[in-house]
């Protein structure tokens, strides 16, 4: 379906003209239709498939039609990383380009007195678009800066890494504080239970629209290393020892890990550089800055990156750990191979994570091809889950040993207080 056979403005469709974007996603026509009907929605879609665009088009839409309050806060998106923050207020600067009335402000952390002062004026001369981190727009809120008494419409953009990063309490603090007549709008890449409690929290009679999510590319080249978490190193050193790579991403789970790699990659003489959560905003910047300029080669980070961050000329990604969830592998991987370019995924398997890739094997539908180990760094674990003996039998309870633990612990006491 093409954009023109949308109910969008002129102001909306010439934008999207000077952007050459002319065909919907599948997200974007089924969503789209929905929020212009005024209804709230839930969609769940993989990163990747056009959700800022399917929820920024439509309110971009409906506000420059007019109707609304001058001088007010009329949407809020909440955003959970600073990165993706910054990515949607960049895309709302591109579709709202005829709309010179309509105006944005984005609230995120990590930043110097003045960020903050330019963020509170914006707010108080009432921006439109509030594109916020929950921590930063709590902080505006709990200062009493912000008035949400005529917001029309809440958007809340990857609602399971906000809930996975512990904004639970946070969102609903501020959904309390908005008009019951609010349209709100949630997008989730996945749909696990708590997404569902959240959704029946704060949505009224939502449009339920779900896509599937993709498999990988089949331009990925997907490899594994099966082994023992202390071979990992070693096996990260024969990777680059074997060839001059650069465009690459390497995911770890946990940030103590990613600077343990980042600082062995450096021994090795290797140009890398980390990103994570305790780096401040301008850090995290100046990282991505200089990764995506090709100024750092390898790319050391946690999740924060594995979703909502466009760079189209990734070569490799490196699982060093394997995700949590199957839908974290394929956005992870989802990095590569993008813009019909070829791609290379390798992924670091220790014997407790067999059991989680082998769960990834059977979404994707295919046997990722494993690697042997590189000689000299031992054998690795037999690629097999290993099931529990159901048939040994456990002893019985005995609850006289429990009362006689009990009895020693009091003659200790007497003991205790006889010395004492």
């Amino acid at each position: 379906m093409d954009f023109y056979d949308l109910d969008l403005n002129d102001n909306t469709l010439d934008a999207l003209d000077d952007m050459n974007f002319t065909t919907c996603t599948p997200i974007q026509e089924k969503c789209i239709p929905a929020i212009l009907d005024r209804k709230d929605v839930l969609g769940v879609a993989q990163t990747g498939t056009g959700k800022t665009a399917a929820y920024l088009l439509p309110i971009l839409s409906i506000l420059d039609d007019g109707g609304f309050p001058q001088d007010a806060i009329n949407c809020v998106i909440m955003s959970p990383t600073r990165e993706l923050a910054q990515q949607i207020d960049q895309a709302m600067q591109g579709f709202s380009y005829y709309m010179p009335s309509i105006n944005s402000v984005a609230v995120y952390g990590g930043n110097d007195g003045n960020r903050y002062n330019q963020e509170l004026k914006g707010m108080q001369l009432g921006a439109d678009v509030i594109i916020a981190t929950p921590g930063r727009l709590l902080s505006h809120i709990t200062m009493g800066n912000v008035d949400f008494s005529k917001v029309s419409f809440f958007v809340l953009d990857e609602a399971d890494r906000m809930l996975d990063m512990g904004f639970s309490e946070d969102i609903m603090a501020i959904a309390k504080l908005l008009p019951d007549t609010c349209q709100t709008i949630m997008f989730s890449a996945t749909m696990p239970d708590k997404i569902e409690q959240l959704a029946k929290s704060i949505l009224k009679n939502p449009a339920i629209i779900k896509i599937a999510v993709n498999k990988p590319a089949e331009k990925i080249k997907q490899t594994a290393y099966v082994c023992h978490d202390n071979q990992k190193q070693r096996i990260l050193k024969d990777i680059f020892g074997k060839e001059k790579l650069s465009r690459v991403i390497i995911f770890s789970s946990s940030k103590i890990k990613v600077k343990e790699i980042n600082r062995t990659l450096k021994q090795n003489g290797i140009n890398s550089d980390e990103m994570h959560s305790d780096l401040e905003q301008s850090q995290r910047d100046d990282v991505m800055y200089r990764f995506k300029s090709g100024q750092v080669d390898v790319l050391v980070a946690t999740d924060i990156v594995s979703r909502g961050i466009d760079i189209d000329d990734i070569s490799m990604v490196i699982n060093y750990d394997v995700p949590h969830d199957v839908e974290d592998y394929v956005h992870r991987i989802g990095r590569t191979a993008r813009a019909d370019r070829d791609g290379r995924a390798i992924t670091l398997i220790r014997g407790k994570e067999i059991g989680a890739f082998m769960n990834i094997e059977k979404f994707i539908g295919r046997t990722v091809e494993k690697i042997p180990l590189p000689q000299g760094i031992g054998e690795s674990p037999e690629y097999k889950v290993y099931a529990r003996n159901e048939n040994r039998k456990r002893k019985p309870y005995n609850k006289n040993k429990k009362q006689g633990y009990k009895k020693r612990n009091g003659k200790r006491s007497e003991r205790k207080q006889t010395n004492v």
